[in-house]
């Protein structure tokens, strides 16, 4: 396809906001309105710990984020050249303020508070862009209200970067930036007192009150369809909530309908272990786990959803479905890669799944360790990293760049039912369409006691089609014959894979990215296609 079809592909789905709000990237930045800070807004409720997350600030001024460590000692260090920009960002958050034994580094906190004001001119450098902005708006005011004091030139320098953020709202990319900004300016406006602060609060309140609507769907899921967003979303929640709590205002009835929901969802989109499943952007480690996330609503004093285990749960808006019998737990995506008009986090991973036996996940997709636009980040977000179907090479949804999607693929569910120690779901997606074999791909999963069947129907022709099973580093392959597979956890046979209608199998390297900035070795089962069908057994005797 040509770049300018690319492009096309790409700009037809955006909104008009989208496209304005890009436009005005263009436009020469006003000075940043350094006016006097308003008063400091009294607290008349109790502030609640939220989730701790792992400490970035790992010296005086050495930071760690996205598992790389450098020094922050000289001004220009904030905008280095040798970092990511990701990197810098999460330089510039402050989240080190609220992280586990954040009180034992206070004097450090003190110092590089005080040295980003006086080596962050406003408007200037990657601290400046709006999402930092907002994310290092909150982490201040959260520092106050868990009973710290901003240095003076700190409380000024608050006003002046909730002013800068006011007048830049992320309307260009809307989705969980624009919800982001408006939390910092809510954060902002109950921080503060006075006619000012009250005008952020309000319009804050519009913002939010409208994009939840918008982002959270009715099965609770968040609409880019990633788990770990997801939980980064479900979080900004109860901060609202505990923001409220805290000065004592009324919660809205909808914010505490809206997280009770996202709650189940996140819940079911889980694996046994209790951490989330690697579906578009996901990683651990760049949000609070499902756990810390219910210990945090619970302190909220929030209701809890129901989370019994179900043998089928279809979240039908997300177009997930999640199968249990007995000890298996398997995660299907049937759904769109996210909202048309921002599919940034989107992977090109329709009909594909995850697996777990008890606590050992078994097929998992390869996860997300780097932003940015480059091969790796283009392979991490491709069709054939994943549990799914590759025709011809080609991805399954047209990515491109870091965080682009041309053409998509459609997917539906086309039947889903439970019956008793058996539960299936059947699913397909046009991704395909746009090849010369004009390929649909069709999927079937059924789940049993000690079973799971896939069964796969590529119509049209095509040169190769390959199924990728990918798995879990601590889960080893050996190819038996031609059309079986022996897959092992530590030194005994643990389970195996039989193929029906396979040209060919074999095991392959791999890499499983749990984190940012990490990966680990492991092992995929590659079957071919023959004559458009193919069907897999995986069964297993024990559960590790």
């Amino acid at each position: 396809m040509t770049t300018l079809a690319r492009y096309f592909h790409t700009v037809r789905h955006l909104r008009p906001v989208q496209i304005a709000g890009r436009a005005r990237l263009f436009l020469p930045n006003s000075r940043a309105d350094s006016a006097i800070a308003p008063p400091q807004r009294s607290v008349a409720g109790r502030w609640m710990k939220p989730p701790e997350s792992a400490p970035t600030l790992v010296g005086p001024t050495v930071f760690r984020a996205l598992n790389v460590e450098r020094p922050c000692d000289l001004a220009e260090d904030w905008c280095r050249s040798d970092a990511t920009k990701l990197w810098l960002y999460h330089l510039h958050y402050f989240d080190d303020l609220n992280a586990r034994d954040a009180s034992r580094r206070r004097e450090w906190h003190e110092a590089i508070l005080a040295r980003w004001v006086a080596e962050n001119l406003p408007g200037k450098g990657p601290g400046w862009d709006p999402y930092p902005v907002s994310r290092r708006i909150v982490n201040w005011v959260k520092w106050a209200l868990a009973g710290n004091r901003l240095p003076s030139v700190c409380h000024e320098s608050l006003a002046v970067q909730a002013r800068w953020l006011a007048g830049r709202l992320e309307y260009h990319l809307l989705g969980n930036h624009l919800f982001m900004n408006a939390k910092a300016l809510m954060y902002a406006g109950l921080y503060f007192d006075g006619p000012e602060a009250e005008r952020w609060y309000r319009r804050a309140f519009r913002l939010i009150g409208s994009e939840l609507h918008e982002q959270v769907l009715r099965d609770g899921g968040h609409f880019e369809r990633s788990p770990m967003y997801h939980a980064s979303a479900l979080e900004d929640m109860l901060d609202l909530i505990n923001l409220h709590v805290a000065h004592g205002w009324q919660v809205p009835l909808a914010w505490i309908e809206a997280q009770e929901r996202m709650r189940y969802w996140l819940h079911r989109m889980c694996h046994p272990d209790g951490e989330i499943s690697f579906f578009n952007d996901a990683a651990f480690g760049m949000a609070s786990s499902a756990g810390d996330l219910e210990e945090y609503a619970a302190r909220l004093k929030l209701p809890s959803p129901a989370l019994s285990e179900e043998p089928l749960t279809v979240l039908e808006p997300s177009g997930y479905v999640r199968l249990t019998v007995g000890p298996a737990c398997v995660i299907c995506d049937c759904g769109p890669v996210g909202p048309h008009y921002l599919p940034a986090h989107a992977h090109a991973d329709t009909l594909s799944f995850e697996m777990s036996l008890g606590q050992q996940r078994v097929f998992v997709n390869s996860g997300t360790s780097q932003y940015g636009n480059d091969s790796e980040r283009h392979r991490q977000r491709g069709t054939e990293a994943h549990n799914t179907v590759i025709i011809d090479g080609q991805n399954s949804s047209e990515i491109w760049g870091g965080f682009r999607v041309a053409r998509r693929s459609r997917a539906r569910i086309l039947q889903a039912f439970s019956v008793p120690n058996r539960s299936i779901v059947e699913a397909s997606h046009d991704g395909y369409v746009r090849l010369s074999g004009r390929n649909e791909h069709t999927r079937r999963w059924a789940l049993e006691n000690r079973s799971l069947s896939i069964e796969d129907y590529v119509s049209g022709s095509y040169q190769s089609a390959e199924a990728n099973f990918h798995l879990h580093p601590a889960v080893t392959a050996r190819v038996e014959s031609s059309s079986r597979v022996s897959l092992f956890w530590g030194k005994r046979g643990a389970a195996s894979v039989t193929f029906a209608g396979a040209a060919s199998v074999e095991v392959r390297r791999g890499t499983w990215h749990p984190e940012f900035g990490a990966g680990v070795s492991n092992q995929r089962i590659v079957a071919s296609l023959g004559r458009g069908r193919l069907s897999a057994s995986v069964d297993w005797d024990s559960v590790p």
